[in-house]
């Protein structure tokens, strides 16, 4: 493929690359570049946030490229700050190991394992002395990076920044010192640190990376970006009937938003919202599972919800002694799904005439409920669960 046509492919759903030209140059060596993504696995699990870079990652493996994927075994325990208005809870080196060993294995749901270098930066990192970081600290100035939005936010609203924190930058800059990078991929969240990349090639006498950052992905509420914390998230290896009821729960608005982030594609306005929806969920699914896990996966919503024979669908399994109906509603929330809800919540869904059993709404949240074996609780729309 000629340059001019990969650069066009690559900057589909690009929100900023710099430079265009530069990448231009590099597709023209005639050689395989060096890709470089860094994941720290501060949490056990990857999420449709990630497949966008993962993809785009894979879009380049596709043509012909090398993925460098950088498992921030080092940075992950102090936290990269980048959007945070807080200073991040430190892990321990047990709970990143244990983190970064899901990661590998969901990382390759996307990426090609032939055209992959796996490393970790801990294994550079960890092994500095006090020598080394004074001379790496001496390649920037506080006031770099006191330009980064995020700190001059806090600063301005009183709150601390720690000085590990300011490391964080000039570290997963050093990674691209370290492994050599032709182009570093992130969201438009990363885009200081991995500007702070370039800086410390030039300094370092290397060609300097094209630093390519991508759209953040909204989580669920449609307000907040997608994270595990938040519990807004859409895990990649969820099971697939929780993947496919998280996606059908999200508003039209912001579907309209995910057609284009996660499938590549705009969203045809002439179709059918629901419809829409069940494609999206169902694409999703077969991405991450299989088709066939999707094909299933949508005959069971369909007989759930669509043609309300939920005595036929597979739910989650739930018990409980006699309790008032919030309580019992909260409690099947919380058992049955990753999703949590609040007695308010609770108490606002019976009374709308949300919640039914066996299908019967109950309409008095202080009502006692005893439940039986057999009985199927619904939810809401999208949710519901059977009395073991």
């Amino acid at each position: 493929m000629q340059p001019d046509e990969a650069l066009s492919i690559l900057k589909q759903g690009a929100a900023q690359i710099i430079s265009e030209g530069e990448l231009l140059a590099k597709l023209g060596l005639g050689r395989p570049l060096r890709v470089k993504l860094g994941v720290d696995p501060t949490s056990p699990d990857l999420h449709l946030g990630h497949s966008i870079i993962l993809r785009k990652l894979r879009q380049f493996q596709d043509l012909g490229h090398q993925a460098v994927l950088i498992i921030g075994d080092f940075t992950s325990m102090i936290g990269d700050p980048s959007g945070r208005s807080a200073t991040r809870p430190q892990l321990s080196r047990e709970q990143v190991a244990a983190n970064a060993e899901t990661y590998r294995a969901q990382a390759f749901k996307v990426l090609d394992p032939a055209r992959t270098q796996l490393v970790a930066n801990g294994d550079w990192l960890g092994q500095m002395g006090f020598e080394e970081v004074i001379r790496l600290n001496s390649m920037v100035t506080l006031q770099q990076m006191l330009q980064r939005e995020d700190f001059r936010n806090r600063i301005d609203e009183g709150h601390p920044i720690h000085a590990h924190e300011i490391q964080y930058p000039i570290m997963q800059g050093w990674d691209s010192v370290m492994v050599q990078a032709d182009v570093e991929l992130g969201g438009t969240d990363q885009l200081f640190n991995c500007l702070v990349g370039r800086d410390l090639q030039k300094h370092e006498g290397q060609p300097q990376q094209i630093v390519l950052v991508l759209p953040i992905l909204e989580g669920l509420d449609g307000s907040m970006k997608m994270s595990k914390s938040l519990g807004n998230y859409v895990g990649l290896t969820e099971p697939p009937s929780e993947m496919f009821g998280k996606l059908m729960s999200i508003s039209d608005e912001l579907m309209a938003r995910y057609y284009p982030l996660l499938l590549g594609r705009e969203l045809d306005p002439k179709a059918h919202p629901l419809d829409a929806k069940k494609q999206l969920a169902v694409e999703i699914v077969a991405t991450y599972h299989s088709r066939a896990a999707a094909d299933k996966t949508l005959a069971d919503w369909s007989a759930r919800f669509s043609e309300k024979r939920l005595e036929d669908a597979e739910l989650p399994q739930f018990s409980a002694e006699p309790a008032d109906a919030v309580t019992i509603v909260v409690a099947a929330y919380a058992k049955g799904f990753s999703q949590t809800k609040s007695r308010a919540d609770a108490r606002r869904l019976i009374d709308q005439g949300s919640i039914q059993l066996n299908g019967e709404k109950l309409r008095d949240p202080k009502a006692i409920i005893a439940l039986a074996r057999g009985q199927i609780l619904r939810l809401d729309k999208t949710h519901a669960v059977r009395i073991a």
